[in-house]
C-alpha cells in the first residue's frame, strides 16, 4: 500500500511538472488528488468528531465516486469536459449538503466552503468562470437564508463538535492552500528558468542557420519555412504542442551539416560533378555530427542525420525505407521538398504550387509517407497561413507603378478575375518623348503561375493562354475568345483626374466583364471564354506609358450566376442522355456536385467519366463525398463530411467526426502520364458500397488504381449521403444500383 502511495506521488509529481500539458489542466488534476486526500481525511475527523453516521457514510460514498470518476476522466482525457461537470456538482450539490450536513454557520462550514471559490478561481477560464462564481454566491446567500429562517434544517453539533470541525477545516483548506501555491511557485520558477534556456536554444539554433545561409546565397529562409511547415504538418496529424516545438527546432537546424561542405559546391551554377554530388550528400552525416553533442535535445540530431531519407528505400545516407526512417524525418522530408520546390534556385524559378502539389501526388508512397504528403495537399489546398497561393488567390508583390517602353515590354504580374469582383486603381502617364503614341492596355490570360508570358518554352510548360488584348480606351484584340461585346454606357467618373482610371472586372464561368471608367467615359467589354474551366487574368502593360499609384481591392461577396449578360451558347460535355440522375459537369474543384444518394448496403454507383478537354493535371478526375446533412446537399444545412476520395487515390477525412482508412493498390498502373491519358479517353467507373451501421467500406478500381476506404463514422446521423464531383470531369449516365431500390 505504502509503495502505491510514493508511485502515486511520483506520478503526480511529474505529472504537474509537465509544462507541455496546459496548466489549467494540470491544476485541476492536482487539486482534484488534493480534494481526494482531504475527503478521506475527512472520514476519520468525523468519526472523532461523533458526527451523524449518514453524514460518514455520504462522505465515504462520496469519496468513492469522486474517486473512480477522476480515474476515468483522467484516463479517458476528458479533463476540460470534467472540470465544468465538478464545479456544478460542487457548486449545487456539495456546498448545500455539507452547509446543511455539518451545523450551517455555527460550525466551521463557512472555512470549507472556501474550497468552491479556489477551485473556480483555479481551474475554470473565460466567461464561464464568472457565471459559476455568481452562481455559488446565490447558492451560499440562499443557503445562509434559509438556514436562517428555519434553523431546524440543519444538523447541528454540540460546541465541543463545532470547534474540532473548526479546525480540521482550518486544516484541511490550509493544507489544500499550500499544495496549490508552492505548485505554482514552482510552476513560475520553472517557467523563468524554461524561458531562459529557451531563449539561449533559440540564439543557438539561429545563429547555426545564419551560419548555414550565410554559406548558401539561394537559400535565404529556407531553414525557417521547413519548420514552419513541418510544424504545421505535425500539428495537422494530430501531435501535441510540445511535439510541434520538437519537429520545428529539428527542422530548423537540418540543414546544419552544410557547414562543412565546400561553399564553391554549395553555390555552384551548373550541374555537379558525381565526385561534387557525393561530398553534397554528406552533409546529413556532418549534421548528425555537429547536433548529436547537445544531449538535452535528442530529437534534433534525428532531422539532420536522415530528412534526405525516401519511404521507398532509395534516399541516403542510410537507405532506411518505410516506417525505419523516423517519423520527425518523415515529416521533414515533405516540408523541404515543398519549400525546395516553391523557392527560386540558380536553375530556375519557384514552380508554381499546382505544379508542385502534382509532384506531391507523384512522390507519394515512394518519395514521401504517403500519412504526411496528403496533410501537405491538404494544406496547399486550404492554403491555410501560407504567403503564397494557389492560382486563385495570387499574392502581390505590392508592385505600385510600371514603366513599360516598349509593347508589353513590362507586364503587372496577374490579377485573378473570378466571382469575386475585382477593382483596379491606377493613373496612366506618358513618356515625354513619345506623348502621342502612348498606349496603355491590359492582357487577358491564363497560366499557371498568374504570369504573362511571352517566351515559347515557358508558354509551353505553365500552359500560358491568352484570350485578348484590351485597350484603357476600350478598344479591343480578341483572338483567344468566342465571341465579344464592346459598350458604351455614357459618362465617366467626374470625381476622377484627367489621368485617372477604375477598371471592374468579373468573370462567371466563361463569361468575363470588365468596365474601364475614366473621367470622360465608361467602356463595357463583355467576353465569351473557350470554355469555364480555365482561370483569367489581368496584366497591365502598354507602349511608352507609365503606369502609377496602383491599387487593387477585392469584394468579399460573389455575384450571381445571371450577373454577366451572356453573349454565347455555355459550352457543355454533358449533352449524352442522363441515367438516374442529372448528368454533372464540374469545371474546377467541386465546383458542382450531384445530390446526396443515401449509402445502402451492397449498393452501387456507375458513370461514364471523362476529363474535361483543359484538365492536365492529376487530379482533374471524379471525387466522391460521404456526408451527412439535412438537405442531402453537399455543403447543405448541418453539413458534416465524413470522407473525399478521389480516383487518382488520394482523400480527406473531416478529423474528430470521422476516421478514414484508404488503402490504394497500384497493381497495373503504368505512370501518372498513362493516367491522365486514360482520364481524357474516358472510361465507365463503379463505385460499390458496403454499409454496416456507421461503418462504410467503399471500392472502385480505375487505370490500374484499385481504391478501398473504409469510413467509420464517431457522431450521430439519421442518415448518410454519397455524391460523386470532382475537379474538370464530365460524369454522364449516372446510374444507381441498390438492392433496396433508388
Amino acid at each position: 500500500m505504502l509503495k502505491r502511495i510514493k508511485r502515486f506521488c511520483r506520478f503526480m509529481e511529474k505529472y504537474v511538472s509537465d509544462s507541455s500539458i496546459d496548466i489549467k489542466q494540470r491544476t485541476f488534476v492536482l487539486f482534484s488528488a488534493v480534494m481526494l486526500v482531504a475527503l478521506y481525511l475527512a472520514i476519520p475527523a468525523g468519526l472523532i468528531m461523533s458526527e451523524p453516521l449518514f453524514s460518514t457514510i455520504a462522505t465515504i460514498v462520496g469519496a468513492i465516486i469522486f474517486t473512480i470518476y477522476f480515474i476515468y476522466v483522467f484516463k479517458k482525457n476528458h479533463i476540460k469536459n470534467a472540470s465544468v461537470v465538478i464545479s456544478v456538482i460542487l457548486i449545487f450539490v456539495f456546498l448545500p449538503a455539507i452547509f446543511f450536513s455539518n451545523g450551517g454557520v455555527e460550525s466551521g462550514t463557512p472555512v470549507w466552503l472556501l474550497l468552491g471559490t479556489m477551485y473556480i478561481a483555479m481551474v475554470l477560464e473565460g466567461k464561464f468562470k464568472f457565471i459559476m462564481l455568481g452562481c455559488e454566491s446565490l447558492v451560499l446567500i440562499t443557503c445562509w437564508i434559509v438556514g436562517y429562517y428555519y434553523p431546524g434544517l440543519i444538523i447541528d453539533y454540540s460546541r465541543g463538535g463545532n470547534y474540532f470541525d473548526s479546525i480540521a477545516g482550518l486544516f484541511i483548506v490550509s493544507f489544500v492552500l499550500y499544495v496549490i501555491i508552492t505548485f505554482y511557485i514552482n510552476i513560475l520558477k520553472k517557467e523563468e528558468k524554461n524561458r531562459n534556456s529557451q531563449r539561449l536554444f533559440e540564439q543557438t539554433a539561429m545563429a547555426l542557420v545564419g551560419a548555414i545561409e550565410a554559406k548558401d546565397k539561394y537559400t535565404h529562409g529556407h531553414s525557417s519555412r521547413v519548420a514552419l511547415y513541418s510544424r504545421m504538418i505535425a500539428r495537422e496529424a494530430g501531435k501535441s504542442p510540445r511535439e510541434c516545438e520538437e519537429i520545428f527546432y529539428a527542422a530548423l537546424l537540418h540543414d546544419v551539416g552544410k557547414i562543412g561542405i565546400p561553399e564553391d559546391i554549395i553555390n555552384k551554377d551548373s550541374k555537379l560533378t558525381d565526385e561534387e554530388y557525393a561530398i553534397i550528400k554528406q552533409h546529413p552525416v556532418l549534421g548528425k555530427q555537429i547536433l548529436q553533442s547537445i544531449t538535452e535535445f535528442p530529437y534534433i540530431s534525428l532531422g539532420a542525420h536522415y530528412h534526405h531519407e525516401r519511404y521507398d528505400g532509395k534516399g541516403y545516407p542510410m537507405g532506411l525505407k518505410g516506417s525505419d526512417i523516423p517519423e520527425i524525418a518523415r515529416i521533414m522530408a515533405v516540408a523541404d521538398s515543398y519549400d525546395a520546390m516553391t523557392s527560386k534556385r540558380s536553375y530556375r524559378n519557384a514552380l508554381p504550387q499546382v505544379k508542385v502539389r502534382e509532384e506531391l501526388i507523384e512522390g507519394t508512397g515512394t518519395q514521401f509517407d504517403p500519412q504526411f504528403a496528403s496533410i501537405m495537399l491538404h494544406l496547399i489546398d486550404l492554403d491555410s497561413e501560407y504567403e503564397m497561393k494557389d492560382r486563385a488567390e495570387v499574392i502581390y508583390d505590392q508592385q505600385s507603378e510600371l514603366i513599360s517602353e516598349k509593347h508589353r515590354e513590362n507586364v503587372y504580374e496577374g490579377i485573378p478575375i473570378n466571382r469575386n469582383p475585382v477593382v483596379v486603381r491606377c493613373r496612366v502617364g506618358a513618356d515625354k518623348k513619345n506623348a502621342n503614341n502612348m498606349v496603355s492596355s491590359m492582357i487577358i490570360f491564363d497560366s499557371l503561375d498568374g504570369r504573362f508570358h511571352d517566351k515559347e518554352d515557358k508558354i509551353k510548360s505553365l500552359l500560358y493562354y491568352e484570350y485578348c488584348e484590351i485597350g484603357f480606351n476600350g478598344k479591343l484584340d480578341a483572338p483567344g475568345v468566342r465571341k465579344t461585346e464592346v459598350r458604351s454606357l455614357g459618362a465617366g467618373d467626374e470625381n476622377l483626374a484627367v489621368d485617372e482610371y477604375i477598371i471592374k472586372a468579373v468573370k462567371v464561368k466563361d463569361h468575363i466583364q470588365i468596365d474601364i471608367i475614366n473621367a470622360k467615359d465608361t467602356h463595357q467589354i463583355i467576353a465569351a471564354l473557350p470554355d469555364s474551366t480555365r482561370y483569367a487574368y489581368i496584366g497591365l502593360t502598354g507602349t511608352h506609358c507609365h503606369i502609377s499609384n496602383i491599387r487593387i481591392e477585392r469584394s468579399e461577396k460573389e455575384v450571381e450566376n445571371n450577373f454577366i449578360h451572356r453573349i454565347a451558347e455555355e459550352i457543355s460535355f454533358i449533352d449524352s442522355p442522363a441515367g438516374d440522375i442529372p448528368n454533372l459537369q464540374v469545371d474546377g474543384h467541386r465546383t458542382e456536385s450531384t445530390a446526396g444518394i443515401p449509402i445502402r448496403n451492397g449498393m452501387k454507383i456507375n458513370f461514364h467519366t471523362k476529363s474535361l478537354p483543359t484538365a492536365r493535371l492529376v487530379w482533374h478526375c471524379p471525387s466522391y463525398a460521404i456526408f451527412s446533412s439535412d438537405d442531402a446537399k453537399v455543403f447543405g444545412s448541418n453539413y458534416n463530411e465524413f470522407s473525399l476520395v478521389r480516383l487518382d487515390g488520394e482523400y480527406w477525412e473531416c478529423e474528430g467526426i470521422a476516421e478514414n482508412e484508404l488503402i490504394v493498390d497500384k497493381h497495373d498502373f503504368n505512370g501518372w502520364d498513362s493516367w491522365k491519358d486514360y482520364n481524357k479517353q474516358g472510361y465507365d467507373c463503379t463505385i460499390r458500397f458496403e454499409r454496416n451501421g456507421n461503418k462504410i467500406i467503399s471500392y472502385t478500381e480505375n487505370a490500374g488504381i484499385s481504391i478501398k476506404n473504409v469510413t467509420q463514422i464517431n457522431i450521430e446521423t439519421e442518415e448518410v449521403y454519397v455524391a460523386l464531383s470532382g475537379d474538370q470531369v464530365a460524369l454522364t449516365g449516372i446510374k444507381i444500383e441498390s438492392k433496396e431500390g433508388i
